[in-house]
């Protein structure tokens, strides 16, 4: 039975940190190592912490650089066969998820499935845009980030710190270091995650475009990320006339 690191990074988030502390500790699969990452918020998010301190491995509140700074925080202190990346806002999707997940297929490099969209006032706006694909590699980003954060479980053996050269995009970028490292990537095939819309990469949203073009030419090459760019513009034109919203 693997051990999971589960992280969650927060900032004064005192309405959302108690859902996903709740999702995560009412988990069936017990060997979860859960650590939280708190950048000395002011608002009150570290006394709900602190409420279920005896049952969170460890617990860090002190400022941090940024997002990913913070995440390299809790990677530095994971200790788990794989990690799980569950900010705060964000929920597993149900009490079995971890059990299901590692029941698929025993000792993939990476476990990844759906993620479920939910808005400011936790209404259900359905699945993501961009639906888990079928078949996982590196490769697979080249239209847009079709597996969110929060529903990839990745062996810890093949991830690297965040580059924090990226303010805002920096998990597409390890996710695709993880991926190109991977031998055996499986599709669990249900919903793993509930994500909150409307995160940093959405605030800054043309500052987290322009990292993610650029960490897409990296990896694809220019002429081919330009060409693959028409295409996510019409696929989201296409989604927004359909629906009257992005679900990124």
């Amino acid at each position: 039975m693997p051990k999971l690191t589960i992280i969650t990074i927060v900032y004064n988030n005192v309405r959302d940190i108690e859902r996903t502390i709740q999702s995560i500790l009412k988990q069936t699969y017990k060997k979860i190592e859960y650590i939280v990452i708190d950048g000395a918020s002011t608002d009150g998010t570290l006394q709900v912490v602190e409420r279920y301190k005896d049952r969170i491995s460890t617990i860090v509140s002190e400022p941090d650089k940024g997002i990913y700074d913070a995440m390299n925080k809790g990677l530095a202190l994971a200790t788990g066969d794989y990690v799980l990346f569950m900010n705060s806002g964000d929920e597993i999707y149900d009490e079995n998820t971890v059990e299901d997940v590692f029941a698929t297929v025993p000792g993939a490099d990476i476990y990844y499935g759906e993620t479920e969209m939910y808005n400011d006032n936790w209404e259900n706006l359905g699945r993501r845009r961009h639906e888990a694909p079928e078949e996982f590699d590196w490769t697979s980003f080249k239209y847009g980030m079709s597996i969110s954060h929060q529903a990839i479980y990745i062996r810890r053996s093949i991830v690297t710190p965040y580059d924090l050269t990226y303010k805002y995009s920096s998990d597409i970028d390890w996710i695709i270091k993880a991926a190109k490292k991977a031998s055996n990537i499986v599709n669990v095939h249900r919903y793993v995650a509930k994500y909150l819309v409307g995160g940093m990469s959405k605030k800054k949203h043309r500052e987290s475009l322009k990292e993610r073009f650029k960490i897409f030419t990296k990896y694809y090459g220019l002429l081919p990320n330009i060409f693959n760019h028409i295409i996510i513009a019409g696929n989201l034109a296409l989604y927004f006339v359909k629906h009257r919203r992005t679900n990124d």
